[in-house]
């Protein structure tokens, strides 16, 4: 009941700013899933918000990464337009050796700024924060350049971060982080689907 009442009583103590912000954030994991090109105007909008939020509430970090974001939105727009004026790019699938060397490296990255975080900045849970936060900035990356495996990156992402926001009793962001993590493996299921099909179709005109 405590859970419950704490959830309840975050979400009725988030602004309208908030609100709109969490709107535009399923917004645009619904068109990313779709690969409607459009889901990055609306992910510029959200993370701008989140930007002007997290820094009003002086959490740093969080403002440099959500405007991290913002840049990937316009960066993912161009990304997406480069595979036809009419058309976003196809989906892209990369080599398991591939995705080893970028875990390896963003897990090294993550441990490194971990260290640093947790004894000179005094953060709390600062490695698996530092997780989440790196292998979150990567993925972003992914998505822009339509990579299959985003997804399973972003559920792995989504589950650790569901963890870490019961640890610091973010009930109502843990609620979302659920359903993100859920969204997540259907758009791996849709993508994977949609990549077949176009695999399918280039061999049959081989």
């Amino acid at each position: 009941m405590d859970w419950f009442t704490e959830t309840f009583a975050g979400f009725t103590a988030m602004s309208s700013w908030e609100y709109i912000a969490v709107v535009l954030a399923v917004a645009y994991l619904l068109l990313a899933i779709r690969e409607n090109i459009w889901c990055w105007p609306v992910a510029f909008i959200n993370t701008f918000i989140y930007t002007v939020l997290y820094w009003n509430g002086a959490l740093v970090m969080e403002s440099l990464l959500h405007f991290y974001y913002m840049v990937m939105a316009v960066v993912g727009w161009w990304m997406w337009r480069q595979g036809d004026k009419n058309k976003p790019s196809d989906i892209v699938s990369w080599s398991l050796s591939k995705h080893l060397s970028i875990i390896v490296i963003t897990s090294v990255v993550s441990v490194v700024l971990g260290y640093f975080t947790k004894h000179y900045m005094a953060a709390d849970l600062a490695y698996l924060d530092s997780f989440t936060t790196c292998f979150a900035v990567v993925t972003t990356y992914l998505v822009a350049k339509k990579i299959l495996e985003n997804w399973l990156y972003w559920v792995v992402i989504d589950a650790a971060s569901i963890y870490l926001y019961y640890l610091k009793g973010f009930y109502p962001t843990l609620v979302l982080f659920i359903f993100y993590t859920l969204m997540a493996c259907w758009g791996y299921k849709r993508w994977y689907e949609e990549y077949e099909v176009k695999q399918g179709k280039t061999l049959a005109a081989l």
